[in-house]
């Protein structure tokens, strides 16, 4: 069934409907394979309605949206726009009305990434190109937006920035190493700022980091970026995609997917990857108890960010135990240092709790009508900043699914795959260890939302970003995001904000001033996304040779120890920690490599 669906899943990336220019990654090399038929379909996703290569005499009097880089401009008065597909000619309008466009298209220096809108018109008798496949038209432009700039290009690049959490593999070149890559994030925007326009790959990724139950050390990714693209481009493929692939024997994939902004997902469901097969949403009754005398509620809706929250559980009082709760409340203060209070607004049953007792005499008929609560139902209210509120209650709502589906009542159907994009994620949080001091929440590539970008220079915690993530019954399968294209904008952002050495990102800063077209991708879980697919309980029983929980390979014992002979052509030597002495003393004795 594995290799039937990826077959599909790779045929769904050159169909009509999505085709892409091909990036496969072998183990050892790459190997660009480039499509040499025309493609009418290839605006499907982006900004232009055309290729610069595919116009002919048949478009004649159509109005098209071209994007390229300008190749070439004679006297101001024509210029050749370039893509990956081909040339086309533009010519400048010259009337007065027009200025701004001819401004635009004469000064900006070549190697300019521009957008152009126009009519097909055919060249003057006697102007024709034969040697250019488009030479029989040209383009009236009525509208221009530059994209990006270009500066003289030095064709200079530097060493790729290594990062924490990745494997460090030693060559035999003396002091260099080999880091394996956690994604090809760098390596496919080049790819779009040398004109290559789409690409995909199946990439094998790194990260030096033990097991859970849905990753591991090494995994696959479906990894994609495109030019000219906004987010909703990105999101079509991908609907497309996983709808032409979705396997025979279930139910058909149903798009558009429904999207939620990040700031919904947490106050809504505690979390930035919801499963939305069931209900019991997270409330804000803040309102409720504004008059409380209640010790613990009064003093969170006293802070500025305080509110009270509270999810309701549908017949909780009927399916959960008491050692259910006392479990749940445990959680909560041994992982977020909150506490949690269980109200039964319907049902004679506190439990001897005097809060419990006074909550219900004094908003007991407020509560039930603001929750919509019923029969049986049992309330889970906790109080204090807004986030860690959510935040809790997300976890316990997720727990209480788990405890009712052991006591028999179904709540979320396994059968159902319920598909979900969440939008508008921050650019930036506080750091864990200097909350003063910012972290990409993505990674510092990630495009601010356009709306926001007035808030870098003031209010930087508060810009939303164009990231997007795919989630699949509660589990992220997918994330991406619009990419900076400006050089500027991207060292602001490294530089001021993140505070980081630009001299390690200094070759893809150069990049973008080199007339970095505007792009965009996404990187899908191939491994998640099959383990859901399946009904795997773990991605370790859809990966041939998986990794245990502490990232070892059961199969060959890696990683293990080395003599200190075998380590000699790689010019590297062990600091032996002191409670290692006898493992040390073992690696001394003969050494007898498998056959």
């Amino acid at each position: 069934m594995f290799s039937c669906w990826l077959s599909r899943l790779c045929r769904g990336l050159s169909t009509p409907t999505g085709r892409v220019t091909h990036l496969i990654q072998g183990s050892l090399s790459r190997r660009l394979m480039l499509s040499s038929q025309r493609i009418p379909e290839l605006s499907s996703f982006v900004a232009r309605t055309n290729t610069c290569g595919e116009l002919r005499s048949s478009h004649l009097g159509q109005e098209v949206t071209l994007c390229g880089w300008i190749q070439y401009r004679r006297q101001n008065i024509f210029l050749v726009l370039r893509d990956f597909h081909g040339l086309v000619q533009v010519v400048i309008p010259q009337d007065e009305s027009a200025a701004s466009v001819k401004k635009i298209l004469c000064e900006a220096p070549m190697e300019s990434v521009v957008q152009v809108s126009g009519t097909v018109i055919s060249r003057p008798p006697g102007q024709e190109n034969p040697k250019m496949p488009t030479g029989e038209i040209e383009i009236k432009v009525k509208s221009a937006q530059l994209l990006n700039t270009c500066k003289k290009l030095p064709f200079e690049i530097k060493d790729f920035v290594k990062g924490a959490k990745e494997f460090v593999i030693p060559s035999r070149e003396p002091g260099k190493f080999y880091c394996l890559p956690q994604s090809p994030q760098q390596f496919k925007q080049l790819l779009m700022v040398g004109g290559l326009d789409r690409y995909f790959q199946v990439a094998r990724c790194y990260r030096d980091e033990g097991s859970r139950p849905d990753r591991q050390p090494e995994f696959t990714q479906i990894d994609i970026e495109m030019s000219f693209v906004d987010q909703f481009g990105i999101r079509s493929l991908i609907e497309g995609l996983l709808q032409y692939s979705w396997p025979s024997d279930k139910d058909p994939v149903v798009v558009p997917f429904p999207s939620m902004t990040f700031a919904e997902a947490l106050a809504s469901y505690g979390t930035d990857k919801p499963d939305t097969r069931f209900g019991m949403k997270i409330v804000d009754i803040s309102d409720v108890f504004r008059n409380t005398k209640v010790g613990f509620l009064q003093d969170a809706l006293s802070k500025p960010q305080g509110t009270v929250k509270a999810i309701c559980i549908s017949e909780g009082a009927k399916y959960l135990k008491r050692k259910d709760i006392e479990s749940l409340r445990k959680l909560a203060a041994d992982h977020f240092n909150q506490e949690v209070l269980p109200v039964f607004p319907k049902a004679n049953r506190n439990w001897n709790s005097p809060v419990a007792k006074s909550i219900m005499e004094e908003q007991r008929s407020e509560l039930i009508r603001l929750m919509e609560i019923q029969e049986d139902g049992v309330v889970l209210l906790t109080a204090g900043e807004h986030r860690k509120a959510c935040s809790v209650l997300g976890k316990l709502r997720l727990e209480c699914a788990d405890l009712l589906e052991a006591r028999g009542l179904v709540l979320r159907d396994p059968a159902l795959f319920s598909f979900l994009w969440v939008v508008d994620f921050p650019l930036f949080l506080p750091k864990e260890e200097n909350p003063g001091e910012l972290e990409s929440a993505h990674h510092p590539f990630t495009a601010p939302h356009p709306s926001d970008i007035h808030l870098l220079h003031t209010e930087p915690k508060q810009v939303r970003s164009q990231h997007y993530d795919l989630v699949l019954n509660g589990n992220e399968i997918g994330g991406g995001s619009i990419r900076i294209h400006d050089a500027e904008l991207q060292r602001y952002i490294l530089a001021t904000l993140l505070k980081e050495d630009v001299k390690l990102l200094s070759h893809l800063l150069q990049a973008l001033d080199f007339g970095a077209p505007p792009h965009g991708g996404i990187a899908l879980g191939l491994d998640r996304l099959i383990c859901l697919v399946t009904g795997a309980p773990s991605i370790r029983d859809v990966i041939a040779f998986p990794k245990s929980f502490r990232g070892h390979d059961l199969m060959s014992n890696a990683p293990d120890s080395l003599p200190p002979e075998e380590l000699k052509p790689y010019h590297i030597q062990v600091s032996w920690p002191a409670d290692s002495e006898a493992e040390k003393s073992s690696l001394n004795q003969p050494y007898h490599p498998e056959s």
